[in-house]
């Protein structure tokens, strides 16, 4: 996954510290797509580690890869897990023929699980650095 970053400060270990906006699923190019959402929502900027082999320095623009797999991973266990946990639990207690108030208590304790799975599962590749961000090349200000 590419996207652009400003360098906000340099590690001694070689690495730089960058400021990326989050992106979106649908790519946040709402001119092209016509969904309107650029007015809804604004895109929080996270700061995170990367490798700098282009030396770039704080303040400039740059071409970030990040590797796509381990984020498409982290996406699923954050968003699908809790979804299928709720479906999940919603219907074994349907299986087991509780009432509906039942089966859907069920479907959010289900659903909690996979939130509490989804936090656990997200400090963990913090901690690891499982999501790897490398500096490509410096922007150029046109």
């Amino acid at each position: 996954m590419l996207q652009t970053a400003r360098v906000t400060r340099l590690l001694a270990d070689g690495r730089a510290e960058i400021s990326v906006k989050r992106q979106s699923a649908c790519g946040h190019d709402c001119a092209k797509c016509g969904g309107g959402c650029a007015e809804l929502t604004v895109m929080p900027t996270v700061t995170v580690t990367a490798e700098n082999p282009v030396r770039a320095a704080v303040g400039d623009s740059v071409s970030v890869e990040s590797t796509t797999r381990a984020v498409l991973g982290a996406a699923a266990v954050v968003y699908l897990l809790p979804l299928v946990l709720f479906f999940v639990g919603y219907f074994i207690a349907y299986a087991l023929e509780a009432g509906g108030g039942v089966s859907a208590a069920f479907g959010v304790i289900g659903f909690a699980a996979g939130a509490i799975c989804a936090i656990v599962f997200d400090r963990r590749v913090k901690k690891r650095r499982g999501i790897v961000f490398r500096i490509l090349q410096i922007e150029r200000d046109t």
